[in-house]
């Protein structure tokens, strides 16, 4: 594999949350790397350090230990304000499993909110939002705010917003664990869709089999630390596969 291809590499990291009369170690010494374009689902048990890991690259958090490279450079000042909300603003998209709209804006307002923060033109941030609400079947639901939406077009929403700067990094997490089986199908194909035409690299945090077989990739986490892997194939045995895995690693947990 290229170098030139590793978008995000994660080096060791390690974070261990203290408080009186206990100790938690979140992140274990964990290592991987993430490739342009690629989608990498991370599943595990509750606790298991899922989001911490995406709270960390997202630079909500900070690692007691360990390193993050981005496009083969080192952030040494990711964790530290102002360069957090820079890191964050012109590399990374987030999508929540609460949505998280502003619910006094309207579904293009919410979409735009990033290209109005960044102070583009007006007419720069009206084309894109409206492409955007093109690509996601909103269109006709723009004026509309978030109250006014079904779970699915909220989600739908936060794609756009998380999408509109194109950032090179997406993090999801539990992104369809709100919506229905039919919807969360119809949210994981829109955010596919999504990647391939903006070559974005995506990492999602679910415990669905259903959902980790859309990526191209999944690590299995136990304990902080990554236990396992596997590379899909795009075939129907993926689901089967990835389920036995999850079985094994659910045992380690009881």
């Amino acid at each position: 594999m290229s170098h030139k291809n590793v978008v995000l590499s994660v080096e060791n990291l390690s974070k261990t949350y203290k408080g009186v009369g206990y100790e938690v170690k979140a992140l274990n010494n964990v290592s991987f790397d993430l490739i342009k374009g690629e989608l990498l689902a991370v599943m595990g048990t509750s606790g298991s350090g899922k989001s911490t890991l995406l709270n960390i690259i997202g630079a909500l958090d900070e690692p007691n230990e360990g390193e993050i490279t981005l496009n083969g450079e080192m952030k040494k000042n990711m964790f530290i304000e102002p360069y957090a909300t820079e890191y964050r603003r012109e590399y990374i998209g987030f999508i929540f499993q609460s949505y998280n709209l502003l619910k006094d804006l309207t579904v293009e307002e919410n979409i735009a909110l990033p290209l109005i923060l960044k102070d583009k033109e007006k007419d720069q941030i009206d084309e894109q939002v409206q492409q955007m609400l093109e690509l996601l079947g909103l269109t006709a639901w723009k004026r509309h705010r978030p109250v006014q939406l079904s779970g699915g077009q909220q989600q739908r929403v936060a794609i756009g917003r998380a999408l509109i700067m194109q950032p090179p990094i997406v993090l999801a997490d539990e992104l369809t664990g709100n919506l229905d089986f039919n919807t969360s199908t119809d949210i994981l194909n829109v955010l596919v869709d999504m990647k391939k035409r903006f070559n974005q690299s995506i990492i999602i945090v679910t415990h669905d089999p259903y959902v980790a077989a859309y990526a191209d990739r999944v690590l299995f986490f136990h304990d902080g630390q990554i236990i396992d892997s596997y590379k899909c194939i795009k075939e129907q045995k993926d689901m089967d596969n990835i389920i036995n895995k999850f079985r094994r690693l659910m045992g380690k947990s009881q």
